[in-house]
């Protein structure tokens, strides 16, 4: 099997989507799926990677992995490239999982679980008492706001009076008087506090008996961290602003982060998060992947959780799960009262709408031509004598075996 072309979708009604289909001489096409400056992906996509698979074995996933981001140089900091791999990495293992006709999660070892707790992301300032009993006729058992997240804008975060503190405590004091301990609580600072705030804020919220605080603070040192942690009892997790393993590591291995939320569609796809999970596991931390985007990811999601012991709980937002996402795939997600059922459909375990490509407000963009090699990309960097590329050429380690 050959990847023929690589095309990516993106819509005005949904402008930070970007959707990724690799297709192959076979007929069958991986889906992926990543958000935000989604111009900037497609570039990085069609301009960079994307030529390096074409022509190239879909099913060499680990090998085109390193070859993309060996290529980013610094692309585990962020930005555009590492995006641009994860929806490509995500496709490559939907490709494999319909070649094969099972579900990814098959490929990853099998299931450990059937299925999983979803928990639903946001809640207002007023009226956080009564989301939390909708959710809870759902079976959802958990629920994640940020309310201190507004108030750090007046001071950049450096100062929080009694005042605004007390402010953002009302909504979770509101549910707790609603549901009682029937509800778990988790609060998200989007990186907003610095370290003697963010003790202040964790310590205000103990008395409700938080699932978690997540990121307090910017996640630039371990060792802040470290010590947010030794001053509340409620657990830190690190979130979907640390990529790939080699960020995550020193957090988890200095134990701030208790729990881990990567986001499979900017830390590097399901090849990065199955890994991570694994980190993760050794040091007997569970991972709760992040959300707050497309149904693609969640899906790919689905895949890891149902494949790693030390999977906690999945995140959504339950107004996209009930609203758009309808409206461009089929399936939609497998939740059922409160819970992320496995997928059962080959690969990721849903495709795009057929009718999603012709929307009028699709821009849809084609490469079917292969590329320069990776070691060419480096321009003089990457001049070979002849001997050398006598030996690239034999070990066949720029793209993978024809």
């Amino acid at each position: 099997m050959k990847i023929t072309k690589i095309e990516t979708i993106r819509v005005k009604a949904q402008p930070q989507i970007i959707w990724v289909q690799v297709h192959t001489d076979e007929g069958i096409v991986g889906l992926g799926e990543t958000w935000y400056a989604p111009t900037v992906v497609e570039s990085a996509l069609h301009d960079w990677f994307g030529p390096l698979l074409i022509g190239r074995d879909p099913a060499a996933i680990e090998r085109h992995w390193e070859a993309m981001f060996r290529l980013s140089d610094h692309a585990g900091y962020g930005g555009a490239e590492m995006r641009a791999i994860s929806a490509l990495d995500m496709a490559l293992w939907d490709i494999k999982g319909q070649a094969a006709g099972l579900p990814i999660y098959e490929l990853l070892g099998g299931a450990v679980r059937s299925k999983i707790r979803v928990y639903a992301t946001g809640f207002p300032y007023e009226g956080a008492g009564e989301l939390a009993k909708q959710h809870l006729d759902k079976g959802i058992m958990a629920m994640k706001g940020g309310p201190t997240i507004a108030l750090a804008q007046a001071s950049d975060g450096q100062m929080l009076s009694p005042k605004e503190l007390d402010m953002s405590l009302k909504p979770i004091r509101e549910i707790r008087d609603a549901v009682g301990m029937e509800m778990q609580i988790a609060n998200d600072g989007h990186g907003k506090w610095t370290l003697p705030v963010a003790i202040r804020i964790a310590q205000a919220m103990e008395p409700y008996d938080m699932m978690w605080q997540e990121d307090l603070m910017p996640l630039l040192n371990p060792d802040a961290l470290a010590r947010l942690q030794a001053a509340t009892k409620t657990p830190v997790c690190i979130s979907e602003r640390l990529l790939t393993r080699w960020q995550l590591r020193q957090f988890i291995e200095n134990g701030s982060a208790r729990i881990v939320m990567p986001d499979l569609i900017w830390t590097g796809g399901i090849s990065e998060t199955h890994k991570i999970a694994i980190l993760a596991s050794s040091h007997q931390v569970p991972f709760a992947p992040h959300d707050a985007t497309g149904p693609v990811n969640i899906f790919a999601c689905a895949q890891i959780c149902m494949s790693s012991p030390n999977a906690m709980m999945q995140e959504h937002v339950r107004p996209f799960f009930e609203g758009w996402y309808n409206d461009f795939v089929d399936p939609n997600l497998p939740i059922v009262d409160g819970f992320l059922h496995a997928p059962q459909n080959p690969g990721i375990g849903t495709r795009l709408k057929a009718d999603v490509r012709d929307r009028s407000d699709a821009t849809v963009r084609v490469s079917d031509e292969p590329g320069t090699s990776v070691v060419d990309h480096y321009g003089p960097y990457g001049a070979r004598t002849a001997e050398t590329q006598k030996v690239v050429d034999e070990m066949e380690i720029e793209r993978g075996p024809r």
